[in-house]
């Protein structure tokens, strides 16, 4: 099969797409035929090695955490699912024409392959943040950085729970993110005082990593308000950085609710083909991602 990989930490141009052994359902888990392959964040992330010295890699390492396919091996112990079944969900090394996956759900009916391999990790990001950040209907979560995948997320969950948002993105995405239900605003110079302008904040999420810890504890007026999934200096400020994960099958049955009835669409902004995975990495980086960008198998 075709996988891509990596051999050393370092930049986009370290991945390799190449020929590879497939892998094989263990107790718990299901193997997929791989048919698109969410790009996150977190992927180049440990590609760069930034995770080295909490969460080293036996190198080579495999790429990617989200998949959607069809069910081709079932492993010891697990119900409910079948070879040919269409499930989307997170696993190992899912840049491949092959992947085991340890959580997953079924398909909800009318989504694509490429739209569904777009939820599994942000979908469980955006809700684990938003009960860490402890938000009610009635307040107000201001998003930094809130057009991407979790950012859209957190925005459709949030306006589904009654919470009123604002969110800070891109001059580009600034009618984007309207249409999610946010109150919207640019990022860069006075950026703090237009949010003020919008309403008093009660809690804020940093998804960006965009260095506005500071100002997010200002608004808020207490650093416990926060939360942060991409500043790692955010415990310096006394603020929370969310980096484990939750119940994802919990998050997975919850995400095919929220889409089965019309809650949660989140667009896929851009499909490269399985080589192109750098050529993905370069433009998740550089930000101002309008919902996923996702790999076609």
């Amino acid at each position: 099969m075709r996988k891509v990989s990596f051999a050393e930490y370092g930049g986009p141009d370290v991945l390799r797409c190449a020929d590879a052994e497939e892998p094989h359902a263990g107790p718990g888990q299901v193997r997929v035929a791989v048919r698109a392959a969410g790009v996150n964040p977190v992927d180049w992330r440990i590609r760069e090695g930034q995770f080295r010295a909490t969460r080293p890699l036996a190198l080579p390492a495999g790429v990617g955490i989200d998949a959607a396919g069809v069910v081709d091996e079932v492993g010891e112990g697990v119900e409910g699912v079948e070879a040919g079944d269409r499930v989307f969900g997170e696993g190992l090394s899912t840049y491949a024409e092959f992947a085991v996956l340890t959580a997953w759900a079924r398909m909800p009916e009318g989504l694509t392959f490429e739209e569904a391999a777009g939820y599994p990790s942000v979908v469980e990001t955006a809700l684990r943040v938003l009960r860490e950040v402890g938000v009610r209907a009635g307040q107000t979560l201001l998003v930094s950085g809130a057009s991407g995948g979790v950012g859209s997320s957190v925005l459709q969950i949030a306006r589904d729970r009654g919470v009123t948002v604002i969110g800070t993105g891109s001059a580009a995405n600034q009618e984007y993110l309207r249409g999610l239900g946010a109150l919207a605003t640019t990022y860069g110079e006075g950026w703090v005082e237009r949010v003020r302008r919008l309403g008093e904040v009660d809690a804020a999420l940093d998804l960006a990593g965009s260095g506005v810890i500071r100002e997010l504890v200002a608004l808020t007026g207490d650093p416990r308000r926060v939360i942060s999934i991409a500043d790692l200096t955010a415990p310096e400020f006394g603020v929370h950085f969310s980096g484990t994960a939750g119940s994802v099958p919990d998050a997975l049955a919850e995400a095919a609710d929220l889409i089965a009835r019309g809650r949660l669409h989140i667009p896929v902004e851009k499909a490269y083909p399985l080589a192109e995975a750098a050529a993905a990495h370069i433009d998740s980086r550089a930000g101002h991602t309008r919902g996923r960008r996702v790999l076609i198998v």
